[in-house]
């Protein structure tokens, strides 16, 4: 009794009998006001940032490539135009010192012009063409000349043309990479029986040219490779879309399949589970032990083998499955007595498994609450990537005057400092210099707003955190309403209230905001402090010595416990909000002592349901994986030839697709089910608490439960005749 007492005083006072308590309270009123108050002005703020990344960004910097002038390929005046060409593409990779400075975004410091079609062809201007009597309309091709430039009527020389980079002096077979004009070095492009023998650089021999552009644009190809990795497998995408839909359907049906099922087959399928592990322990030690019995004359001990690699040396040694059989024996011996010791908490676990599914089989509108969910998310996530794209491109472009051929005379003097238009550049600078020109460098971060680039990015991503963990609290503490008010309602299902997803949604959104925000925004710190490590860790990573790397390591490990731990507290206290309507201390508090109360048996209906859900989740996945991978490997052909798996670039993109899709849904409808188990079970220990069985403290559990708990409920006694 003392001992009884001491616990009750350290982890709070047992739930009291409420003759007016019988489920969710209405009568409430609003909790947290200043945290809601601060979210609601985070949110104005996220609203505000993300009107002025839409007033100055611009994403066409990142979707279209530019030519010289700073006009978009692809749109506008160029519309037909979709490709940039660079004249001179060695110097995108060999660039120093002033132009090295041009090469963001692939801008090199040579003259670029937006084409219809990449060339396919090499092509070198011919030496006769030097002579000042050249006409250079029949040395040049005017599609790859700058669009200003009149062949015919110029008066300009083929020498100055070629200064003044108004057309190139060469070029090879290219192909069009994110609309990009690059070097095909693929194959053999570069063979010699593919080159023309006219093809030379000046100063340079066929094979001298041949070597130079390959290692000058080796690079640069393989830089884009991995973008083009991207552009195949958004192929794959846009051809087997309608087959990664239908596997993600395939994956919902089956998952609500298996939770109907639970209804009925729960304590089956537990049993079964906890038998499997029991059989796979009882043939470990058997196997250890006949391994053991067969090497009985064998000599060889761990001094003999000292240390190596090789596990295999290990195995044939006698004390090794000696230790694996003890063990073994160890851990089975474990489980069989805490199996025997928490026989009664094992069946209660069932009890509520099968509660749950019948809470759920009553209201079947919480198996779709997590497409809500799913759509608010999508949302969170569609507006932080608009807004941080926005914002990356929100500075106007920069030109600066450049001498594309320093060495020329009167060069020297271009320093790349000088701003410039260029579209109303002029020859000022060129008659001095005839290879100056007016090259894009930048985009300006000099503004108030590109100054803040780096703090609004940074507030984007925590505003985007706190909502994203408020929407997936609002679906908890919505769930948890609902389930309550099955609990508590005496004769089920006449007294289970109408609409009870909606009534507890609406009550949440009415008085729980600030509350929600509250736990959230707890979340949503841990989580950054988590996003720094790992950013540290990432940064530091070869600079750290053995002792730096552990302390990373446990404060990682530190942190994502804690984090564990805050979505566990979070969790209860939504269910005792959505039950009593307090505010989140409060309620994390009531959540945190009644569990302490109760330790054992959380700890096993915690193991028994996530097990369970996860071999249901590892049904499902596992399932659908293997119905995508025989699909999209062409094992099974669709009905009618309507998709040929052939043509696919990378078929095992579609199966990751289909697999992660699949793992979320059946996360989604599994997380209402954990979320009716846990609510059940926190409304079950108060059940205990607060009733004793007479009649005017009668239990609200099921018969079910009673039985397991041999607890009933009085009868009203008949009267006599």
């Amino acid at each position: 009794m003392g001992k009884k007492q001491e616990e009750s005083s350290e982890y709070g006072e047992p739930a009291q009998y409420d003759p007016t308590f019988n489920g969710p309270i209405h009568k409430r009123g609003c909790t947290d006001i200043i945290c809601c108050v601060l979210f609601m002005l985070v949110i104005a703020g996220y609203m505000v940032v993300g009107i002025l990344a839409w007033l100055y960004g611009d994403p066409r910097h990142v979707l279209y490539p530019r030519n010289s002038t700073g006009m978009f390929c692809g749109i506008g005046p160029n519309a037909n135009k979709p490709n940039v060409f660079y004249f001179d593409i060695l110097k995108c990779a060999t660039a120093t010192n002033v132009m090295a400075a041009a090469l963001q975004g692939l801008q090199c410091p040579t003259t670029q012009i937006c084409v219809e079609s990449c060339p396919d062809q090499f092509w070198a201007l011919n030496p006769l063409a030097y002579v000042p009597t050249a006409k250079p309309d029949t040395y040049f091709n005017k599609d790859y000349c700058v669009p200003s430039l009149d062949l015919k009527n110029t008066d300009l020389t083929v020498t100055q043309i070629v200064e003044k980079e108004l057309c190139p002096f060469f070029y090879t077979p290219t192909t069009a990479v994110l609309g990009r004009c690059l070097p095909s070095l693929g194959g053999d492009t570069y063979s010699p029986e593919n080159i023309p023998s006219n093809f030379t650089l000046p100063g340079l021999n066929l094979n001298e040219t041949v070597s130079v552009i390959r290692n000058a644009t080796g690079d640069l190809v393989n830089g884009f490779n991995a973008r083009e990795v991207g552009i195949r497998i958004f192929e794959d995408f846009a051809s087997s879309w309608p087959w990664i839909l239908a596997g993600l359907a395939i994956a919902m049906v089956t998952s609500m399949l298996f939770l109907l099922l639970l209804r009925f087959i729960a304590a089956i399928l537990i049993w079964i589970l906890i038998f499997g592990v029991l059989a796979v322990g009882a043939f470990g030690i058997w196997y250890c032990y006949n391994e053991y019995d067969e090497l009985k004359n064998s000599s060889l001990s761990f001094n003999d083998v000292g240390f190596t690699t090789n596990v295999n040396v290990y195995l044939q040694v006698r004390d090794t499955w000696l230790a694996f059989l003890i063990i073994l024996s160890v851990v089975e011996g474990i489980l069989i007595l805490t199996l025997i010791f928490l026989r009664t908490r094992i069946l209660i676990a069932i009890a509520l498994i099968q509660e749950s599914s019948r809470a759920v089989g009553y209201m079947m509108s919480t198996l779709f609450y997590p497409l809500v969910t799913f759509v608010l998310i999508v949302v969170c996530v569609s507006y932080w990537g608009i807004t941080a794209l926005y914002l990356a491109t929100s500075g106007a472009p920069i030109y600066k005057v450049v001498a594309l051929n320093s060495s020329m005379a009167g060069c020297n003097s271009i320093t790349g400092n000088e701003t410039c238009d260029p579209l109303v550049f002029n020859s000022t600078a060129q008659s001095s210099c005839p290879s100056a020109s007016c090259i894009f460098i930048k985009y300006n971060d000099e503004g108030l707003l590109q100054r803040n680039l780096f703090n609004l990015q940074i507030y984007n991503v925590v505003a985007f955190l706190w909502c994203v963990n408020f929407v997936i609290a609002l679906g908890q503490c919505s769930l948890a309403g609902a389930f309550a008010s099955y609990y508590w309602a005496f004769s089920k299902p006449s007294d289970i209230p109408a609409f009870p997803l909606t009534q507890a949604f609406m009550r949440t959104l009415r008085y729980h905001v600030g509350s929600l925000a509250f736990g959230a925004l707890i979340l949503t710190l841990v989580q950054l402090v988590r996003i720094v490590l790992e950013y540290l860790d990432h940064k530091f990573r070869s600079a750290q010595n053995p002792c730096a790397r552990f302390l990373m390591c446990c404060l990682k490990c530190c942190f994502w416990c804690l984090e564990k731990f805050i979505k566990f507290l979070n969790r209860n206290a939504y269910i005792m909000i959505a039950i009593y309507g307090k505010n989140f201390c409060v309620s994390a508090k009531k959540a945190f002592f009644l569990l302490m109360r109760n330790i054992v048996r959380v700890v096993v209906l915690d193991k028994v349901t996530d097990l369970l859900l996860f071999f249901g989740k590892l049904l499902v996945v596992g399932g659908v994986g293997v119905l995508a991978f025989y699909f999209f490997s062409g094992r099974i052909q669709a009905p009618g030839d309507s998709f040929e798996a052939t043509a696919l670039n990378y078929y095992w993109m579609p199966i990751i697709t289909v697999v992660v899709g699949s793992y979320l849904i059946a996360h989604g409808f599994f997380s209402v089910y954990n979320m009716c188990v846990d609510t059940l079970f926190l409304c079950f220990l108060e059940d205990l608490e607060r009733h004793d069985g007479t009649m005017q403290k009668p239990y609200y559990m099921s018969k079910n439960l009673m039985k397991i708990l041999n607890k009933k409920n009085q009868q009203p006694k008949r009267a006599k005749n």
